[in-house]
């Protein structure tokens, strides 16, 4: 197979049959099995372990993939911000220092996962599988943002047109063919992570509680007859009690 063909597949085809599994498989397991559409969280297992890999990996991915977001939707506007030098290399460095702690938060869950007796008894193929694909795609990231300067800048002026391009069912598949191997393997890592969503714990971010973050507190009132109530040193009765 010459390499016009391994573009034509991997930058033409291949972004296509990710997203037809990731929508399909998405729908079904929420249907099937709506109880899995979560990360089933294993901190009742082990919990300091998990703190230290859990905090850095989720602060520094949401803010790396905000990054990309705001990149590929507005690529006019993060062209103009990084028309100056001062707010390019702010943006660069900041980029790098989350990307550096997503990388720390993933080995730290990953030891976690193959150290904790606990935590190997929970841990399937597809938590392996999806770490270290994870792993390998923020090793790329990293060494991208320091191999190939001013990312932020190519991804809005080459990257993104051809992200759009792709969702217009009109592959443009000329630039991001023309990219170093480095970063063709980060693009073709990003939709085998987006085909691989539906089989794995990733698909929780799907459901996460955003809405947490503004609804009101939840107010718990004790409204029950307090003279009903089983005192503890009381025998046990036929009779459940409200509070047991």
């Amino acid at each position: 197979m010459n390499l016009n063909a391994l573009n034509n597949f991997f930058f033409s085809a291949f972004p296509y049959m990710a997203l037809v599994v990731f929508l399909i498989g998405t729908i079904y397991r929420y249907r099937t099995t709506g109880f899995k559409f979560s990360s089933l969280s294993s901190q009742f297992l082990e919990s300091r372990g998990l703190f230290w890999g859990v905090i850095p990996f989720h602060f520094g991915i949401l803010v790396v993939f905000l990054g990309h977001l705001l990149a590929f939707c507005f690529p006019k506007g993060q062209l103009l911000w990084n028309s100056q030098p001062v707010r390019l290399i702010l943006l660069e460095v900041t980029a790098f220092t989350f990307g550096v702690s997503v990388f720390i938060g993933l080995i730290a869950l990953i030891v976690r996962r193959f150290t904790n007796p606990r935590i190997r008894v929970v841990t399937n193929v597809m938590d392996t599988v999806i770490e270290f694909l994870l792993l390998v795609q923020v090793i790329l990231g990293c060494w991208i943002a320091l191999g190939y300067r001013w990312g932020s800048s190519w991804f809005a002026a080459d990257i993104s047109p051809y992200l759009w391009s792709i969702l217009k069912l009109n592959p443009q598949i000329d630039a991001v063919s023309a990219m170093p191997w480095i970063i063709k393997l980060h693009v073709i890592g990003a939709f085998l992570i987006i085909l691989l969503i539906p089989f794995t714990r990733l698909i929780h971010f799907l459901v996460a509680p955003i809405p947490y973050m503004w609804r009101p507190y939840q107010k718990v009132i004790w409204n029950w007859d307090r003279k009903k109530i089983r005192l503890a040193d009381e025998q046990w009765s036929h009779h459940r009690p409200r509070n047991n």
